[in-house]
């Protein structure tokens, strides 16, 4: 009987600490090749140059290519530009929801260095999933500039 009631209480904390039904969908979508075709700063004025993900400047990111393996949650991106590096990064990513009412999404993204293991990557990118359908995704991230929010909005569609 103790082992049927430990059993149980495993299987209801496994099930709890999975992704929802309208996450794996929403993981599901991602799935495949995409390209951030568009990157804008809304509500600033003049000349912006951000680096993003810590890796280079947002001109390099504009048309890069992206993949995403929903099965493991991995996938790798590669720059795009004239004096841009176009080795391939690779990087684990999830989504999570915030707000079943409204369809809002949390986005966190981990680049992981060639050999390295993800798990030893204690450094992300938490981004909010403003959009996604089947062809286009647009996230936005919120950084801090001058100490006041800044927003990025990054663009993209699916590549067929």
């Amino acid at each position: 009987m103790k082992k049927t009631i430990l059993l149980l209480l495993v299987a209801i904390v496994a099930v709890s600490c999975g992704t929802t039904k309208i996450e794996r969908e929403a993981e599901r979508t991602f799935k495949g090749d995409w390209t951030l075709t568009k990157i804008s700063y809304p509500n600033s004025t003049g000349f912006v140059d951000v680096t993003l993900f810590q890796d280079a400047p947002s001109k390099c990111f504009t048309n890069s290519s992206w993949n995403f393996v929903s099965n493991n949650n991995k996938g790798n991106y590669m720059l795009n530009g004239a004096g841009c590096d176009d080795a391939t990064r690779g990087f684990v990513w999830s989504v999570q929801e915030i707000d079943e009412s409204t369809g809002l999404y949390t986005f966190s993204l981990k680049v992981v260095q060639e050999g390295e293991n993800a798990r030893k990557v204690d450094t992300g990118y938490r981004l909010k999933l403003a959009s996604l359908s089947e062809n286009n995704m647009t996230w936005e991230q919120t950084v801090s500039y001058e100490g006041k929010p800044f927003l990025i909005r990054m663009d993209f569609v699916k590549s067929y």
